[in-house]
């Protein structure tokens, strides 16, 4: 089974995953991604303060990046009953 590294990045700093995981497919790298950039900003919400200008990058292996999500991507921001775009 591959083995991928989920890499938190803001701008040039970078929190390294060094163990990675073990997953069957892309699309499984997919999902578990935007589940963790949700579990991340719920956290942050708890502490009263959201972080969008993070994201992970999911590195295979061989050093290739095989997977990007913005946290500003994960989630919707409903303001006023009409959903705003976060740039």
């Amino acid at each position: 089974m591959p083995r991928y590294f989920f890499h938190l990045r803001n701008g040039d700093d970078v929190l390294i995953d060094p163990d990675g995981r073990d997953i069957a497919s892309l699309s499984e790298v997919a999902a578990i991604t935007l589940r963790e950039a949700r579990d991340i900003i719920s956290h942050d919400a708890l502490e009263g303060c959201i972080r969008l200008d993070f994201r992970l990058d999911i590195q295979n292996a061989m050093g290739g990046i095989v997977h990007t999500l913005a946290f500003r991507d994960a989630i919707t921001v409903i303001l006023g009953g009409r959903e705003k775009r976060i740039d």
